[in-house]
């Protein structure tokens, strides 16, 4: 199994564990901590996480990735259209049935699905397996939808538009004469040029600057062929992305352990019931996801090879971990206080998700209880 999504796994826990001790014990020093460390953990530290999922999107679009051809990403997408519409609609409704109007507002958390902790969990239950790149595509699919209404109705800022789309389009034009025109292989020019020019659009253009390497890592130079998105690299591999990718892997745990450190310190006393919102959403994921999935079979769309209706429902329930998405969510899109507060809990709780994937599993006999 691929080290870089296991150590993923433990950095970002370790620091969720830190912080509620933290935040219960010495709960003032570990709120002048997370406020002085807020910006450069989230707007800047994550832009590096955010590449490196881009960078598994773009090297499966290469003959024998998971996106080629385009077809193969059609279901998944569906799927996840789906997940989004079922879990802000049960989002909305709890909301509305505990009186927390004010809740309302952080929707848009309720759609996150966690990518390193559904890849372990769907490996450690399917192995190599079709489902698991369909789960990885519907949840980046997912969590796509999320960034992009993040983008849209909470702009961060004073926005700016006309000059961020300037810039933007300056460093996307200066990424693709890296690429297309100067045949530039080193990635540091392409993370100081256009990625830091494409950090400013997005901050002065009132987007999560968060975000930033996600225009710019696709024009990164990669290898032939795709070895199937999150598994590790060939040792002989040495195009762009990959030595992007292992350069990157040790600081994004840091950076996983700091944003876990940062955003999960939520005192344990005192909650109201809104905490339930968030994973009240993501139990309602899995129905949302046979039923879209359903209707576009219909439509003509296919299941991958090996992939039916009982290893979508384990996909579905796999599918309900909300955590590193659902906090950065949270963090975009709602302003201290208790209600943030309430989404940071909810979102720690969708970890349970994990058992209820294994005990789908073990139920319908699939992955490796099949036998």
């Amino acid at each position: 199994m691929s080290g870089l999504i296991l150590d993923y796994l433990i950095a970002l826990p370790v620091g969720c564990v830190a912080a509620l001790v933290w935040a219960n014990t010495w709960s003032e020093s570990y709120y002048r901590f997370a406020h002085a460390a807020a910006f450069a953990v989230n707007d800047v530290g994550m832009a590096f996480f955010f590449a490196l999922i881009t960078k598994e999107v773009a090297e499966a679009t290469v003959p024998g990735g998971a996106l080629h051809p385009w077809r193969r990403a059609a279901l998944p997408i569906a799927a996840a259209i789906g997940s989004v519409i079922a879990s802000i609609a049960i989002y909305l409704t709890v909301a509305h049935y505990v009186g927390e109007h004010m809740l309302e507002g952080g929707w848009v958390a309720a759609c996150a699905i966690d990518i390193p902790g559904t890849y372990v969990i769907a490996r450690l239950i399917f192995g190599r397996h079709a489902a698991v790149p369909f789960l990885l595509l519907l949840a980046i699919s997912a969590d796509a939808i999320g960034l992009a209404a993040v983008a849209v109705l909470h702009p961060v800022g004073d926005a700016h538009p006309v000059t961020g789309v300037a810039l933007m389009a300056v460093a996307v034009g200066a990424a693709a004469s890296l690429r297309y025109q100067w045949r530039v292989k080193n990635f540091w020019l392409y993370l100081i040029g256009p990625g830091v020019v494409s950090w400013w659009a997005l901050f002065l253009g009132g987007v999560h600057p968060a975000l930033a390497l996600v225009p710019i890592v696709p024009f990164f130079p990669h290898g032939r062929h795709d070895r199937g998105l999150m598994v590790e690299p060939a040792a002989q591999a040495h195009d762009t992305m990959t030595l992007f990718e292992r350069w990157w892997q040790l600081p994004v745990e840091g950076v996983l352990l700091l944003f876990g450190l940062v955003n999960a310190g939520v005192p344990l006393h005192g909650l109201e019931e809104g905490m339930w919102a968030i994973p009240s959403a993501a139990l309602g994921r899995p129905v949302g996801i046979v039923v879209a999935a359903g209707v576009a079979i219909a439509a003509g769309l296919h299941f991958p090879q090996r992939v039916g209706w009982r290893e979508l429902v384990v996909i579905g329930c796999t599918a309900t971990i909300g955590l590193v998405f659902a906090l950065f969510f949270a963090t975009a899109v709602m302003p201290l206080g208790v209600i943030l507060l309430e989404l940071k809990m909810g979102a720690l709780v969708t970890v349970a998700g994990a058992a209820l994937a294994f005990a789908a599993a073990a139920a319908l006999r699939v992955g490796r209880f099949s036998r």
